[in-house]
């Protein structure tokens, strides 16, 4: 039988800046006070939910947190 072609696993990930930030401001005060950063940590999140909490499937999320803080910090 023929099946469809599976997905690319790899993935251009550029997620607007607003993506979650309604859940974002629903969420708890640690996340509030992550300010701009949230939606990157939201979205953090969302991979790791959709990767059963694979890290390594995460890291181009992982990465743009960081470089978030770091900016953040400055």
């Amino acid at each position: 039988m023929d099946q469809p072609p599976k997905p690319s696993p790899s993935r251009v990930f550029s997620p607007p800046p607003e993506l979650h930030q309604s859940d974002a401001d629903e969420d708890d005060e640690n996340v509030k006070q992550l300010r701009e950063c949230s939606s990157v940590y939201l979205a953090l999140q969302d991979c790791l939910v959709n990767s059963n909490r694979n890290w390594k499937s995460c890291q181009k999320e992982v990465q743009l947190l960081k470089a978030c803080n770091d900016r953040r910090n400055k």
